[in-house]
């Protein structure tokens, strides 16, 4: 399983409470994809949300993300942590 950092734009004013729903939707579906998505961040005033996940492809993030009805505008590959 690799390391996977995801981005979204577009989501300005975003609530904790929206974050968190958004995060649940992903948990709703990631074991179809055997995906676990680890954590999620939002900045409210530039519209971008970080999610932080441990799959076996960036397409299998994705593919959770449409499901959960909020495609990820960039999957990054994170190999290396300190």
């Amino acid at each position: 399983m690799a390391t996977y950092m995801d981005v979204h734009h577009g989501f300005e004013g975003i609530t904790a409470d929206q974050l968190r729903q958004a995060h649940q939707a992903d948990l709703a579906h990631e074991k179809e994809e055997g995906v676990h998505f680890e954590r999620a961040w939002a900045d409210p005033e530039s519209g971008t949300v970080y999610c932080l996940s441990s799959a076996p492809s960036k397409e299998a993030v994705q593919r959770v993300h449409e499901k959960a009805g909020h495609r990820a505008d960039e999957v990054h590959e994170v190999p290396i942590a300190v």
